[in-house]
């Protein structure tokens, strides 16, 4: 197993939590420092160097389809919004709450007066 939880008594070796980026060394057998919710990743250092660079190769190969991928949700959220308006707008039977028309109507006083 490569994942241990702090306090959890280990073997010796190198142990990193990838949460703050702390690496703890053990020349024999010890308890992890930490809280409980602490998770340590046991690997070498040489394996930990080689790993920052290929997440940042990883990270340059991404960013394009990263960009691409949020300009496309914009638009289609943009497009989806002004159908909603529009839909909205076509459906609308122009009922209006707030006016309220307390004289009556014009042409019953019409008739009334006649």
């Amino acid at each position: 197993m490569f994942t241990h939880k702090a306090g959890q008594t280990v073997a010796k070796g190198t142990y990193w939590e990838l949460s703050s980026g702390r690496r703890v060394d053990l020349s024999e057998e010890g308890t992890l420092p930490g809280d409980i919710k602490d998770s340590y990743l046991r690997a070498p250092a040489g394996v930990m160097i080689l790993l920052g660079p290929l997440v940042g190769l990883f990270y340059v190969i991404a960013l394009p389809f990263i960009a691409i991928a949020v300009v496309v949700i914009q638009l289609v959220s943009k497009a989806v919004e002004g159908l909603y308006s529009l839909i909205g707008k076509s459906i609308s039977f122009g009922w209006r709450p707030k006016n309220a028309y307390l004289t009556g109507k014009k042409k019953e006083k019409e008739k009334k007066d006649k």
